[in-house]
Parts: C-alpha cells; sequence; structure tokens
C-alpha cells in the first residue's frame, strides 16, 4: 500500500500528541495538574494539524476537540464553550459584508473611483489601489478575499491597460503595483480587528494570557497612527527602491472611466451595502459613547442587508469561509481559555520568562517581538502562526514585567505584519506572487526590508503613541 504525504503528516500529528501525552515527563510545576498537561498534548497536536494540514483545518479542528472531550480532558460544554464566544460572530458577520462586496461589485466601483480621480501616474495609481483596500478592509476579514478576489485582479487590468504583462514588460507598471499593494496588505490587516479573522483569535487569546479586553475601536484607536504612516510612506518607498519605469499612467484613468461606464450607476443593492457598512463603521468607531457591541452592530448590519436581499441567505450558507472559520477558531478559543484555567499558561509563562537571561520590561518585549516576526519564515499561515506562538509570547511577555495592553497588542499588530516576508505568508501571497511580476529573490529582498522598517515604525512611533493615550 503506497501512503499519501497526507497520511504521513496526520501520523506525525498524531504521534506528537501521543509523546507527549505518555513520554515526556509532567514538569514539576504541573504535577499536580496532569490535566494541563494533557490538554497541552493534544492542543498541540491540533496547531501542528494546522501547520501540517493532513486535513482542513476546519476538519482538524472538528476532530481535535472530539478526541478532547472522548479522553475526558475536558466536559462537552467546556470544549464547545468558543462557539458562543461573541468576537467569533463578529468575524462571521464580516465575512458576509466581504461577500456583498463581491456580489453587488461595491468593491470594485470604489476602486476605479479612485483610479478615476487619482490615477493619472503609477505612484498615484498605487495610492488609488491603497486607499481602495483600506476601504474595504474593515469589513473584509480574509487578505485573501480582499486582496486576492478583489484588488489583484484590478492590478491585473490595469497592469495591461498599461501595457505591462509578466515577463519582459513587468517592470513597465506591474511589478511596481504588485508589491506597493502586496507590502500595505499587512498594515491594513494589522489596522483593523475585522481585517483578518485571526485578529479576532489575538483578541481572545490576549484575555486568557494577559487578562486586557480589546474592543474593535480600541484596536483601531492603537493602531492608527503607525498604520497611517506606513500607508502613506510605503507605496512612496517602494516606488523609490523599486520603480516602475513608466512614470505617467493616463491610460489608468481611461480604463477606470471605461470599467465605470460598463459597470453603469450604482444599483440599489450597492446603495444599500454602502450605508449600512458606513453606519457600522461609525457606530464601531463611536462604542466607547453609544454602548453598543461590536458584535451586536454587525449582525444588526448583516440582518439589514438580508431584509433588503443585498445578500440572501443561500448567500450566508455559501460563505464557506465563515463557518470553516468559526469552527477552527472557536475551538482554538475554548482550548485556550482551558488552558488558562487549568494553570499550563501561568506555569509555561513563569519558566519562559526565567530563561530570558535578565532581560525584563519592554527590552524583553521588542525580543520577542523580532522572534515572532522572523519565525513566520516557518509558517505558510498567518493564522497558523498566532495559533502556535501567539498566546505563548503574550504570556511571556507580561511574566517578564512588559505591559500587558502593550504585550498584547505588538504581537498580535506583528501577526499581521508577517504577511510582508515571504511569498508564501498568507492566503493573499501566493495570488500575487503566482502570476510573474516579481522574481522570487526580489520578493525576499523587498520582504526583509519592508519588516524591518514595518517593525521600526510600529515598536517606536507605536510605543509613543500608545503611551500617549495612557494604554501603559
Amino acid at each position: 500500500m503506497q501512503f499519501t504525504p497526507n497520511f504521513w503528516k496526520g501520523l506525525i500529528t498524531v504521534a506528537v500528541g501521543l509523546i507527549i501525552w505518555f513520554i515526556i515527563p509532567i514538569p514539576e510545576g504541573l504535577a499536580d495538574k496532569p490535566q494541563a498537561w494533557h490538554l497541552f498534548a493534544l492542543t498541540v497536536a491540533i496547531i501542528l494539524g494546522f501547520i501540517l494540514s493532513p486535513l482542513p483545518i476546519g476538519a482538524v479542528a472538528f476532530i481535535g476537540i472530539t478526541i478532547v472531550a472522548l479522553t475526558n480532558t475536558l466536559k462537552p460544554g467546556e470544549v464547545l464553550a468558543g462557539f458562543g464566544d461573541a468576537t467569533m460572530w463578529l468575524i462571521v458577520s464580516a465575512f458576509i459584508f466581504s461577500r456583498a462586496f463581491l456580489k453587488t461589485g461595491l468593491g470594485q466601483r470604489i476602486a476605479y473611483w479612485f483610479l478615476r480621480a487619482l490615477g493619472d501616474s503609477t505612484l498615484k495609481v498605487g495610492y488609488s489601489l491603497v486607499l481602495t483596500d483600506l476601504v474595504l478592509a474593515p469589513l473584509t476579514p480574509s487578505s485573501g478575499a480582499r486582496a486576492g478576489a478583489i484588488m489583484f485582479p484590478i492590478i491585473r487590468g490595469i497592469s495591461t491597460a498599461l501595457g505591462s504583462e509578466p515577463g519582459p514588460t513587468s517592470r513597465r507598471a506591474g511589478a511596481y503595483l504588485v508589491q506597493a499593494v502586496y507590502q500595505c496588505e499587512g498594515i491594513l490587516c494589522a489596522t483593523f480587528m475585522t481585517a483578518m479573522a485571526g485578529n479576532a483569535l489575538i483578541v481572545r487569546l490576549a484575555k486568557e494570557a494577559a487578562g486586557v479586553d480589546i474592543t474593535w475601536g480600541g484596536w483601531l484607536l492603537a493602531s492608527c497612527v503607525p498604520a497611517a504612516i506606513c500607508l502613506v510612506l510605503h507605496p512612496l518607498l517602494m516606488y523609490i527602491v523599486f520603480p516602475p519605469e513608466l512614470k505617467n499612467s493616463p491610460e489608468a484613468k481611461a480604463h477606470a472611466v471605461k470599467m465605470l461606464d460598463e459597470m453603469g450607476p450604482m444599483s440599489r443593492q450597492e446603495k444599500i451595502l454602502a450605508v449600512t457598512f458606513l453606519i457600522a463603521l461609525v457606530l464601531w468607531c463611536t462604542s466607547s459613547y453609544n454602548k453598543l457591541n461590536a458584535t451586536v452592530v454587525a449582525m444588526a448590519a448583516v440582518s439589514v442587508l438580508l431584509l433588503f436581499k443585498v445578500v440572501e441567505w443561500k448567500d450566508m450558507l455559501n460563505e464557506t469561509g465563515a463557518w470553516d472559520t468559526l469552527i477552527w477558531m472557536g475551538s482554538l478559543v475554548a482550548l485556550a481559555g482551558q488552558l488558562a484555567k487549568t494553570g499550563f499558561i501561568p506555569w509555561f509563562a513563569q519558566v519562559a520568562a526565567a530563561s530570558l537571561g535578565g532581560i525584563t520590561g519592554f527590552t524583553a518585549l521588542v525580543v520577542l517581538i523580532i522572534i515572532y516576526m522572523y519565525s513566520h519564515y516557518g509558517f505558510a499561515s498567518m493564522t497558523a502562526h498566532i495559533s502556535a506562538m501567539y498566546a505563548a509570547f503574550v504570556a511571556v511577555a507580561v511574566a517578564a514585567g512588559a505591559p500587558p495592553m502593550a504585550a498584547a497588542l505588538l504581537l498580535g499588530f506583528t501577526a499581521n505584519l508577517c504577511l510582508a516576508i515571504t511569498h508564501y505568508s498568507g492566503t493573499a501571497s501566493p495570488m500575487f506572487f503566482g502570476p510573474g511580476y516579481v522574481d522570487l529573490k526580489t520578493w525576499w529582498l523587498l520582504g526583509f526590508g519592508y519588516s524591518i522598517v514595518n517593525l521600526v515604525i510600529w515598536i517606536t512611533v507605536g510605543s509613543l503613541w500608545w503611551k500617549f493615550l495612557g494604554l501603559y
């Protein structure tokens, strides 16, 4: 019998869990808490399953929590507690909004509006595309859906209109536009809690590991200054270090005008979506005054879209990304919460903090941030990276004396900034790299350079901004 690669991946996943459970001795600090160690063994196996992917991530999570319950490591109610978490349903609602942008064509129309207004130079085209991505980001919790399904086809169309195709003419405009948008994608994921599905997991893990509550508006307030600097700087910096051959691009404006003419006037559904989207954003940003829960606002907005048939129930049922995310993220939220309650995370944080060799406070946090950033070379998914490392790193940083809120935020933002470094960092990465506008060596060099720029801005400007806000 010939075994498939997925068989061996599954075997490795199971073997690691069994080795931790049965072979590795329970550490002295957990000797009186075998449940914590057994839960850790199963959680490691589940996260390794996410990374190796012998089955889809949702299937790995479902099987994993079933085994947790079958082994009586946790009670069924404890295993399923994560599915009732409000943050999970905020992300599900955002996925539905994402489908509405695609279904109605409003996302593309916004892009062409910006291009028609600003697209008379290649640099301005870059900024127009980034602005479009910024508008879509708050309610599109998938860089793959936002950047891959909406933004990249527009980039490809504009590049073709400018006479730039993969190959000899790629540097004419296409290579610059691909990298200008891609290097801003991680920034946008870090800007809004709902711009990347894993951010909801970060919020819950921050609560469990550091005891801090991060709201939608609080996340945006903390991210807005360093994010704004990056979004203004990055397209210009790319224009300098990786310049397009074509500087003026009236063809881009003409292309935008042509596409808008073909789309015709805004439909009733687009108008309803636009108004609902704006109201939801206002309510989220003013939640400290209106006292409305972000999830309730999102669910109310989706209800409006259903009532006016901007999206239909079958659209929601077909939004597989939302339900897949609910399964794996709800599973991890439950496991993370129980790891904290059983005492594993506090024990691990104390042991790891003691091993930092005397490095404490904010310095320890910076060291952990750098390790977290470049460990992403070993991951092909930001979600898997968050699942594997975020809670532990936050707990270690806090145990080492770093301010809890600063640790939770900075590590959370870094988890998104990792998208810049390789051509496989996240879902959007292969979509942008695959057509061949930018060669592999250049992609990695640009990614590494931008990772340094991002770390400097978010650690220095970010920390000063959070100090000003009184977050620590």
